[in-house]
């Protein structure tokens, strides 16, 4: 990498972003990752990606030195399988599946019965336009990247939920809307929260999508945030890299500076 960039973000790799680096990894911090679109490339079906051996050797040693967690869209016991590596925590749905608090995470997933209900009713239709419904437990994710029009499809999924969006907090990424609880922790408090259980005071997070802009917004001045994509688009992370297939150099970069 050469450390270039748009101006509105900057490269990892460049002298600042090294620079942070090296200043992160003298104190005691968490690395917490999203998984899609950040440690393995996103595929046309969810169930084709998993992290690369590179990549899991990589996160291994990292989680035996320094916590390291999983900050999901996924369910926990999905996203566990995928990974070939153990972190200390997994924080699936978004943020609202959360292994140490199973009442909250309950009322997560009550919180889309009636959602569900209409998805049902509405399953041939979906169906037939090519939508993926998902059901995640503690979030619903409609896919459409395989559709064959991805405007109609979209289109029928905004109708699907319409009516929906006083109760629950809908939101885009790519190609696909997901729906979950409107009081459901987000990334950006799973994270904080994180912080907290590994009694640190600063955080290293990765992510590509909507939902990983929370946790930019909320960074504190010592934590590292970085984009998955350095393409000219309005983010709130500190820091980019050009796409999965870097983040080998990443974490070969932060083992050096940590070990």
């Amino acid at each position: 990498m050469d450390g270039s960039t748009s101006p509105m973000l900057r490269s990892l790799l460049s002298p600042q972003g090294l620079e942070a680096l090296e200043t992160l990894a003298r104190a005691p911090a968490l690395f917490a990752f999203d998984f899609d679109g950040t440690l393995a490339p996103i595929r046309p079906r969810p169930d084709d990606v998993h992290v690369s051996a590179t990549i899991a050797s990589r996160l291994d040693k990292l989680a035996r030195m320094r916590p390291v967690a999983i900050v999901t869209g996924r369910r926990i016991d999905d996203v566990r399988e995928r990974l070939g590596f153990t972190p200390a925590w997994i924080i699936g749905n978004h943020g609202a599946e959360d292994e140490g608090d199973p009442e909250a995470a309950a009322r997560a997933r009550h919180a889309l019965d009636a959602l569900r209900e209409r998805l049902r009713e509405r399953e041939d239709g979906l169906a037939g336009a090519g939508v993926l419904v998902e059901d995640k437990g503690q979030s619903l994710a409609l896919h459409f990247r395989t559709a064959p029009d991805r405007d109609a499809a979209s289109a029928m999924i905004e109708d699907a939920l319409a009516g929906f969006t006083h109760a629950l907090h809908v939101f885009g990424g790519k190609l696909v809307w997901n729906a979950v609880a409107a009081d459901a922790p987000d990334k950006a408090v799973a994270v904080q929260r994180l912080i907290a259980r590994a009694g640190v005071q600063a955080a290293f997070f990765a992510g590509d999508d909507v939902n990983d802009e929370p946790v930019f917004a909320a960074a504190q001045h010592q934590w590292v945030t970085v984009r998955i994509g350095c393409e000219r688009r309005a983010s709130a992370a500190r820091f980019c890299i050009a796409g999965p297939h870097e983040m080998a150099g990443v974490l070969d970069r932060i083992l050096a500076l940590v070990g």
